[in-house]
């Protein structure tokens, strides 16, 4: 049986139809940005080699491993990640952000100099009229600040990527300004941002394809690259980065769990597993749910028990009818349909499995597979149907405790 044979899909059937996702790379933010969140714990450096290394086992492509302008403690940190990076012979490659002020990456170049790693720079820039207005800019110096910033990058011989903050804020003539000088310094990637989680998926369109026409114009569009890099203000960082793919970026940024600056970035975790469901993604996850346990426990994070894929509940079911569906796919030994025939992601593909609790919505089904499952003997449904009265008295799921309780009594009686 295949999967088509089964689910009639409504996402790639009918008269809208969105082409094919790309393939993109993917960027990761959480050390970097992620850590910038006001909630969130800045992990010790251990930690941070271990977040580094499931990153990379998960085959992300590249990672913000800090902004050493920020101080000692950022140089050394960042310097340690590059180290593994080049000991361990990971693919993952590394990433500095950097102010448009050499102060910021000089420091970038030393480590780059001291480990022998090419480090991508990743210089940002405000953009939007609203923060020229702030900081009392114009665009004479916004090109000043992108020339000195960018030529110093490359001139030590380091790829450099250009990244306007509040892009989707900004001006066409004040973006086209920065973007060409950044290009005629040796800019190779120009990245977007949606800084305060503004844009709604026309904007990610527009803004993407103007830029793309620029430079298709400038005759470079074959030497620099893409990138989009969204925040989660009105709830549509996932989406935006997906409708960026398909607008036609090479690279999307995130973080993981979706940590950030005030709500968040697109998180990084959600945006892998829809790219595999789109097809787009060959990348083995089943290290993903470790990932997103580590940068939890690391950011001390409280991961949202209905937090998609990773959340608690994200495959745990205490009602009847649903764990009798489940239950039966399983007993006939088709693996897939257990997953699929209450689930819209496979929990095996992240190293998660359908979970099947009692509670007062509970059938006998679920109660004798959770039996089943302990290896519980029970030859006259009599502890099931303890179990069962016992659970209708309650207004949420048993915990294990609980039922062991009502075997002991069970059995006793």
């Amino acid at each position: 049986m295949q999967p088509n044979d089964v689910i009639y899909d409504w996402n790639t059937r009918g008269h809208a139809i969105s082409p094919p996702m790309r393939r993109a790379e993917v960027h990761d933010e959480t050390l970097r940005d992620g850590i910038q969140c006001p909630s969130a714990y800045d992990p010790d450096i251990d930690k941070k080699v271990e977040i580094l290394r499931l990153l990379d086992k998960v085959g992300v492509d590249t990672t913000n491993v800090g902004l050493p302008g920020a101080g000692p403690r950022a140089v050394e940190d960042s310097t340690r990640l590059v180290e593994v990076i080049r000991d361990e012979g990971l693919s993952i490659r590394p990433g500095c952000a950097a102010r448009t002020h050499p102060n910021d990456i000089a420091p970038i170049i030393g480590i780059s100099e001291k480990t022998g790693v090419p480090i991508e720079i990743m210089t940002f820039l405000g953009s939007s009229p609203i923060r020229m207005y702030a900081e009392k800019w114009d665009e004479d110096r916004l090109e000043k600040l992108t020339r000195t910033a960018v030529k110093m990058g490359v001139e030590a011989g380091l790829p450099v990527s250009f990244v306007t903050e509040d892009t989707v804020r900004s001006r066409p003539q004040t973006l086209k300004r920065v973007f060409e000088a950044a290009i005629e310094e040796g800019a190779s990637r120009l990245v977007l941002c949606d800084t305060v989680g503004h844009s709604t998926t026309n904007g990610v369109f527009n803004l993407v394809h103007w830029t793309h026409d620029l430079l298709i114009g400038m005759g470079v569009r074959d030497k620099v690259k893409l990138d989009w890099h969204g925040h989660n203000d009105r709830g549509h960082g996932l989406t935006n980065a997906l409708y960026a793919i398909e607008a036609g970026v090479d690279r999307v940024h995130g973080c993981v769990l979706g940590i950030g600056e005030r709500v968040g970035n697109t998180p990084l975790d959600l945006l892998l597993v829809n790219l595999k469901l789109l097809g787009a993604e060959e990348r083995e996850l089943v290290d993903l749910t470790k990932l997103v346990e580590a940068v939890a426990e690391a950011c001390h994070w409280d991961i949202p028990v209905n937090y998609p894929v990773f959340g608690r509940d994200a495959f745990r079911t205490g009602t009847g009818v649903h764990a009798a569906a489940v239950i039966k796919a399983e007993n006939n030994g088709d693996a897939w349909l257990a997953d699929a025939v209450y689930s819209g992601v496979p929990a095996s593909w992240v190293g998660k499995y359908q979970e099947i609790e009692i509670g007062h919505q509970s059938g006998l089904s679920n109660i004798k597979y959770w039996l089943r499952k302990r290896k519980i003997a029970d030859e006259d449904d009599a502890i099931a149907h303890a179990i069962f009265d016992y659970a209708k008295t309650k207004s949420e799921l048993l915990s294990d405790a609980e039922i062991l309780g009502v075997i002991e009594q069970a059995q006793a009686s």
